[in-house]
């Protein structure tokens, strides 16, 4: 693909011949004045230019895909979190954890001497990057399994943590960061954050390396992280325009098969180098996502919506129990008793709502448009989800 720089340093030098030829070709018009021959053509030139040379909105093929192979791998462990002040498990599996531990320390202990109330049973997880090698460093998250109110102040003694193949791939241990506080007294308490997960900042040391395969040698796939046929058939028209040959085509929506040029056999790193820099204009459906929890609305900037007329109004309802007590008179008979009797009012109120004109071919429309309504979000999920049923909304409705 053409940069920027030398697209305009390319108009210019196109620019600067069509003046010279100009100035080589001058004529009169029938009214005596001086024109050139050229000038319609030499606009006509410059317009097609400029529509073609350029640059577009584009994505990095790095940003929007990944190459087969090329993925974290999940770890996990279980440990014990030691130094607790009282906050710990106060179970027996704690118990019997640290007797285990113990045993293969060559340290016998009676459980029954054993308080638990500051020990932790935890479950360690992280995620293992691709191509780590022995001896990185990363992140362990440490989460709780037992009745642990907090990890406060606590260590993680040394655990292996294993791959899902069984294999154990890196150990953890560290002081426990839960970024936060937990304390309470007899009649109040104070919290912070969430005390029973904390983390170890670089706990973590891998000791194994896992398998990593880019390939069989003759061919590599690219792995598209939004299936989209159109932004998968731009991928490989770019990356044969690039390296000038029929290397890739689209397998599917969502992956590219590339066969490696003759020139990359053994250089396999620096093509998948070469290839995640070039840059592609990704072609993705327009799609509106709501989070009916939140009441969050993302609406994209393909959506468009029909000319369509919508009147919403909503229903207000106020209900309010009372109690009212009934006491026998005075020198009643001693048959009669205190009666309390429900009383409940209830209120409707509906909001009036007037037909209103929606319609829009951009985001800025659209948004005008939905604004005019007056409606909260809750609201606007429902005239969204109606619009989508009645076909005026040109968009996938995504409900998370």
């Amino acid at each position: 693909m053409m940069s920027t720089l030398s697209a305009r340093k390319h108009r210019g030098s196109i620019m600067k011949k069509v003046v010279m030829a100009n100035q080589n070709y001058p004529s009169k018009s029938e009214d005596g004045s001086s024109i050139k021959i050229t000038d319609i053509v030499s606009f006509i030139v410059i317009m097609l230019l400029f529509s073609i040379l350029t640059p577009v909105h584009a994505e990095r093929i790095k940003d929007i895909a990944r190459f087969e192979g090329v993925r974290d791998n999940q770890l996990i462990g279980y440990g014990i979190v030691v130094g607790l002040d009282g906050t710990g498990d106060k179970g027996t599996a704690a118990v019997q954890s640290i007797t285990n531990m113990l045993k293969r320390l060559n340290l016998t202990i009676d459980p029954r001497q054993l308080q638990s109330k500051n020990v932790a049973l935890v479950v360690v997880t992280s995620s293992m990057p691709a191509f780590a090698k022995p001896g990185m460093k990363i992140d362990a998250l440490i989460s709780t399994i037992g009745d642990s109110k907090s990890l406060q102040g606590g260590t993680l003694l040394l655990t292996p943590l294993k791959g899902p193949d069984g294999k154990v791939y890196a150990l953890a241990q560290g002081p426990v960061s839960i970024g936060g506080f937990s304390a309470e007294g007899e009649g109040a308490s104070a919290q912070k954050n969430h005390p029973t997960v904390g983390k170890i900042p670089e706990g973590i040391t891998i000791e194994k390396e896992p398998v990593f395969i880019l390939g069989n040698g003759e061919d590599i796939r690219l792995f598209l992280n939004r299936a989209d046929f159109a932004t998968a058939d731009t991928i490989s028209k770019m990356i044969n325009r690039s390296f000038a040959g029929d290397y890739a085509f689209p397998v599917d929506p969502s992956s590219v098969k590339i066969t490696v040029p003759d020139e990359y056999r053994n250089q396999i790193v620096r093509l998948i180098t070469d290839i995640e820099r070039l840059n592609v204009s990704i072609d993705l459906p327009a799609r509106i996502v709501i989070n009916e929890r939140t009441g969050t609305i993302v609406i994209g900037k393909d959506v468009k919506i029909l000319p369509v007329a919508i009147a919403h109004g909503s229903i207000a309802i106020e209900i309010r129990e009372n109690s009212q007590v009934s006491q026998p008179a005075p020198f009643a008979p001693e048959t009669a008793q205190t009666v309390t009797v429900p009383r409940t009012d209830l209120a409707v109120s509906e909001q009036k709502g007037s037909l209103v004109e929606v319609s829009g071919v951009d985001l800025g429309e659209i948004v005008r448009a939905l604004n005019a309504l007056g409606v909260t979000p809750r609201d606007l999920i429902s005239i969204l989800q109606s619009l989508k049923t009645s076909g005026a909304l040109m968009a996938e409705l995504e409900i998370i």
